[in-house]
């Protein structure tokens, strides 16, 4: 069987990178891996990280590039990838123009699809954008899908989808974070941990589209509120979007109790995690990395396509509206009850054996054709 695993950037490198690794240690299977590389840093952090080296790099990322631009260079530069292998199945992961583009070209060669994280929906097409219509697209054109819960394999039944053709995995990224957080921390986060001895600390990601302008500004308010206590430290990597540097920056630069970071890699990020006291955040994986560890996490978002987290009260969602951001941190923050309510709550999202999983799944279908 012969395997062709796409990707492009950071999210889908964690989530991918523990199935590329079972997949290499299949002797029944011949892979291969194409990055399209349309966030190169980030993605690259991760592929050093897991010592993964890919066999075709298309290298697609350019400075402020539209989705247009980006979906018309997928299609013309990964299709030769597809001549020169010929794969028998394809996968991906996710909800990103990567993952759409290439489900779509793989559907035009007749060519089979297994979508990973399969089924997350806000049924909002609007929110998140792209990505809500980008893994519908994926999951039109998927062969098998590999559902990290039984809410995801539910909204796929309600589209249809034959519930053979439905796999509940777990999501590798429980089995990317088993990895990372086995390994040493880094001297940064040490450095920092030493720095802020005796202050909670509080993480926060916040960089979607759907919040650039007056949401990203509400929450830097809501922040800089927060900071006023004395009590913690709020540590914020700003993502190197301008429409998120520039009002982090106006509004909480220089600010007493907050850091502003640049990009953290994955690495150091997950240790971060480890050793926060409460996450802000509108990121997804963080939704699901964050209960492994057992942090409360505010979702800055009006939607989230992963309710599982908010089911199980390890998550809650608080938009964008200042007054609600700094009300529900607080509770957060001095309600021990509350606290231990949320960071107790069990994790929804798998063991850390999603990838084998995956893998079993995709040799029954080979041999069931055979």
């Amino acid at each position: 069987m012969k395997i062709l695993s796409v990707f492009g950037t950071r999210p889908e490198a964690v989530k991918m990178a523990p199935i590329v690794m079972q997949i290499a240690q299949t002797p029944e299977i011949e892979s291969r891996l194409c990055v399209t590389a349309q966030h190169r840093q980030m993605l690259d952090q991760v592929l050093g990280l897991f010592q993964i080296k890919p066999d075709y790099d298309l290298d697609l990322m350019r400075e402020n590039q539209s989705l247009p631009e980006l979906s018309s260079s997928i299609f013309k530069y990964l299709d030769p990838v597809l001549t020169d292998f010929n794969p028998d199945w394809i996968l991906v992961q996710g909800d990103t123009t990567t993952v759409a583009i290439t489900a779509l070209l793989a559907y035009y060669r007749r060519i089979k699809v297994g979508h990973v994280e399969a089924g997350l929906r806000t049924h909002d097409k609007w929110q998140p954008f792209p990505e809500e219509i980008n893994r519908r697209v994926a999951g039109v054109t998927a062969d098998l899908h590999f559902a990290p819960t039984n809410w995801s394999r539910n909204n796929l039944l309600r589209e249809n989808v034959l519930d053979k053709d439905i796999i509940v995995t777990g999501n590798p990224v429980i089995d990317a974070l088993k990895f990372v957080s086995e390994q040493e921390t880094p001297k940064e986060i040490l450095e920092i941990i030493e720095m802020y001895k005796g202050k909670r600390i509080i993480l926060v990601t916040a960089h979607r589209r759907e919040n650039f302008g007056q949401p990203i500004e509400n929450i830097c308010f809501a922040l800089k509120e927060l900071a006023a206590r004395d009590d913690v430290q709020i540590i914020y990597p700003v993502h190197l979007n301008p429409n998120v540097q520039e009002p982090v920056k106006r509004i909480l630069g220089d600010t007493q109790n907050i850091t502003l970071l640049p990009p953290l890699d994955y690495l150091p990020l997950v240790h971060l995690m480890k050793h926060s006291t409460l996450i802000l955040t509108d990121s997804g994986g963080i939704q699901e990395e964050a209960p492994a560890f057992g942090i409360p996490v505010l979702v800055l978002r009006e939607t989230t396509e992963r309710p599982e987290g908010v089911e199980a009260g390890a998550l809650k969602l608080v938009g964008t509206d200042t007054n609600h951001i700094v009300q529900e941190a607080k509770r957060l923050l001095d309600d021990e009850s509350e606290y231990r309510k949320m960071s107790k709550a069990s994790n929804p999202y798998g063991d850390g054996h999603a990838a084998e999983r995956i893998v079993e799944a995709l040799l029954r279908a080979g041999d069931s054709q055979v």
